[in-house]
């Protein structure tokens, strides 16, 4: 099962890209997730819509509009970025499962290439 959709580069060119099972096989790997035959399938048509809708909206021509980081550049939503004490070294150090005390370090599991 294949799913045509397009890319548009910078110089409005269309490239015409193929979503297949074996896109989301190695997207489901990536992320150490196990799939039935029939999530493929269907996450392999609903990533394709998400594609295709992403398509059009870069289509739309926003040569006109400035760039604005929030909907509604009145409305900050962040608050100020103001220094606040942290917990003490030792007692994180005591919650983690592999730690180096001495160091002041513990160890985490390994999340990418594991």
């Amino acid at each position: 099962m294949n799913f045509e959709f397009g890319i548009l580069n910078y110089d409005d060119t269309r490239v015409p890209t193929i979503l297949t099972i074996a896109d989301v096989e190695r997207i489901a790997a990536l992320a150490q997730l196990e799939l039935t035959d029939e999530e493929k399938q269907l996450f392999t048509r609903q990533l394709a819509d998400i594609l295709a809708y992403a398509e059009q909206v870069q289509a739309i021509d926003t040569s006109g509009v400035p760039a604005t980081a929030y909907v509604n550049a009145a409305q900050r939503t962040e608050r100020e970025d103001e220094p606040r004490p942290c917990l003490p070294v030792e007692e994180v150090i005591a919650n983690a499962p592999d730690a180096a005390p001495d160091a002041g370090l513990f160890r985490v599991p390994r999340v990418i290439g594991g």
